[in-house]
């Protein structure tokens, strides 16, 4: 991203002084930001308008910030980069969040320029994304763009953090990825429990390779996972 590029913000925030505070400042730095405080507004402006990212409270009213990052990517299929505000001490929250589909968290109370930021680099990497295309590997095909998966004719739906692993997985194929670097490339550095990868990964597998197709999903135990067709092992 260029030095000075303006981008578009949402702010969802029930706070009116946080929420000024950070538009204010947004402003103040050259971006745009538009400011909703309730879930309902938040995610309806969030679905009808294009915004470069959005900033999302957790406790709101109207509808809660883990429901309406739920529906933005589940029902509205929207990619737009998500950062959400959490405590400080709720680290069930910052997993929740990311589990929803956020892409980053910032603790409360935090730094403005910190904000920003995240902010950048969470559009900068959304952008490299749309400009990298369509993901393949063997037969299969992820559009990060429009958050489309397809196995040959097969159309493969998956929650938030399931396709956010096959993607690292993709990018990096035939590589083998760690446990320890999938985890922090969705997590951060709020991982979940042991089994959480496991479990998820598991999804994947049962989505990605039907009974009668060739498997891409390979497990190295004890060391990680990769995704690779059957002519690139």
């Amino acid at each position: 991203m260029e030095p000075g590029t303006s981008l578009h913000i949402l702010v969802i925030e029930d706070n009116p002084d946080l929420a000024a505070n950070v538009c204010d400042f947004l402003e103040a730095k050259g971006h745009v930001a538009d400011a909703a405080g309730d879930g309902i507004t938040g995610l309806h402006l969030a679905i009808t308008k294009n915004y470069d990212a959005i900033v999302l409270d957790i406790v709101l009213p109207g509808m809660d910030g883990l429901t309406l990052c739920r529906k933005f990517r589940e029902e509205a299929r929207r990619n737009t980069p998500v950062l959400m505000l959490t405590a400080r001490d709720a680290l069930d929250d910052r997993v929740a969040g990311l589990e929803c589909g956020a892409d980053d968290y910032v603790l409360k109370p935090f730094a403005l320029r910190e904000l920003e930021a995240r902010l950048k680099a969470l559009v900068r990497r959304a952008r490299q994304d749309v400009t990298a295309g369509v993901l393949q590997v063997g037969d299969l095909e992820f559009d990060p763009a429009v958050f489309t998966l397809r196995r040959g004719s097969r159309a493969i739906a998956l929650p938030p953090i399931p396709l956010k692993l096959l993607e690292v997985l993709m990018r990096a194929s035939p590589r083998v990825i760690k446990r320890e670097d999938l985890e922090r490339a969705v997590w951060g550095d709020a991982p979940p429990d042991s089994d959480a990868l496991r479990s998820h990964m598991h999804t994947v597998r049962s989505a990605v390779d039907g009974p009668d197709e060739p498997p891409l999903i390979h497990t190295l135990r004890g060391v990680g996972y990769r995704i690779a067709s059957p002519d690139a092992l």
